[in-house]
């Protein structure tokens, strides 16, 4: 449904939904034959899987590896063929940065090189926020010629770099070849007006290499997601509702303060997630709660590590059912898959959980190839919204 067919269609309520989205959750099968969710032991969720409508998402359309940020834009509702923001404004926006109209925000990655240049591992090992924002500091020391450089940390190896000043683009190209085994990129103007961007970011990840070459491991950084902060509707005002998101990665509080849902302060684990939900569960209608782990170990290529995040995750279901949504509802972005060690383009395991209209559709357990038979089969992620609507009463008839 499009956005503003639904802004026509919704209506006020009392009911409340309740989104779960368990970041990198469809996986596929190692050498045993059987996937990550197959081999975990996640009994709740098999458990609540026969009480719910089941099928897969399409995150943006077959054969398309998505973002995080098109994974839950959809998830929220938004076309993410239409509605598009890069990763940059996201983790900008994830720190409460104060991010203007004309400033270019982009993700940046530390990394580890070789003595030739060549990447050997993206994420530098994962290194902890505090060492990332150590080096930051010494990045801080960077000048460029007409505009301000500013860095910061976000979490983990990440951070953030806004070039601020006038005549910016965001029409370059990343640095972040996003695989190992080569060297960083050069950004490139893809029209004229951005040839000075491409020119400054040029200058800056130069002169990191210089101010990075004794660090370990990360003696280099890579850029990607190269943005302005798009105009974006707010799904509040759209679905006549009041909606929170409770995370405790950056980016992901980035994309829901970008929907304009509010944000609420949480910890650092899943269960400080659930608590600050279970405190706050009074004042808004509609709850997105995020799950990281699960899409970290798929990155990492740890295949084990992946089952028992979602082992992890399983364990909190039941906490979550007790509060007795309208409408409960368990989704991933994107697929994650071990065996390949990164995003994919294959459907996503769908759950479907409401009080009212929803008989059930009896599937055997909550994984890939028990999902790809439920009764929802494969599916824009950005149609659940409108689903979880109807179910709790959120949506009036159309004509006549």
């Amino acid at each position: 449904m499009n956005l503003e067919l639904l802004r026509e269609l919704s209506v006020p309520n009392d009911t409340k939904i309740l989104l779960l989205v368990i970041d990198g959750l469809g996986g596929l099968p190692n050498d045993s034959g059987r996937s990550e969710l197959e081999q975990a032991d996640v009994a709740q969720l098999n458990r609540l899987a026969r009480d719910s409508l089941c099928g897969l998402t399409m995150p943006v359309a077959y054969g398309v590896t998505p973002g995080s940020g098109p994974g839950h834009l959809a998830l929220f509702g938004y076309d993410p063929e239409i509605y598009t923001v890069g990763r940059g404004v996201l983790e900008a926006l994830g720190i409460d940065f104060d991010l203007q109209p004309t400033d270019v925000a982009a993700r940046g990655n530390f990394c580890t090189v070789d003595a030739q240049g060549l990447i050997t591992d993206r994420r530098a090992g994962r290194i902890k926020t505090e060492s990332s924002a150590q080096l930051v500091e010494r990045l801080r020391s960077i000048r460029l010629p007409g505009v301000a450089a500013i860095v910061e940390p976000v979490k983990d190896h990440r951070f953030v770099l806004i070039l601020r000043g006038e005549g910016l683009s965001d029409n370059v190209t990343e640095t972040d070849p996003q695989r190992e085994g080569i060297a960083p990129l050069a950004s490139r103007a893809l029209s004229p007006e951005a040839e000075t961007t491409a020119s400054l970011i040029n200058q800056w990840v130069e002169q990191s290499r210089t101010i990075l070459r004794d660090a370990s491991p990360a003696n280099m950084l890579t850029l990607r997601g190269i943005a302005k902060h798009p105009p974006m509707p707010s799904i509040s005002e759209i679905c006549k509702f009041r909606a929170a998101a409770i995370a405790a990665y950056p980016m992901y509080r980035g994309l829901a303060k970008l929907v304009g849902m509010d944000v609420i302060k949480t910890g650092t684990t899943f269960a400080d997630e659930v608590a600050t939900l279970k405190a706050n569960w009074d004042n808004y209608d509609f709850f997105f709660i995020h799950f990281k782990p699960a899409d970290a170990a798929g990155e990492d290529g740890d295949f084990h590590a992946k089952m028992r995040a979602l082992e992890e995750i399983d364990g909190f279901i039941d906490e979550l059912l007790e509060l007795q949504s309208d409408v409960f509802m368990v989704a991933g972005d994107h697929s994650t898959p071990a065996v390949i060690a990164g995003h994919s383009w294959h459907p996503v395991p769908f759950l479907f959980h409401a009080k009212q209209f929803n008989p059930g559709d009896n599937t055997q357990g909550f994984n890939e190839k028990a999902c790809a038979d439920g009764i929802l089969g494969t599916f824009p992620a950005k149609e659940i919204l409108s689903l979880a609507m109807a179910h709790s009463g959120r949506l009036t008839k159309y004509g006549a």
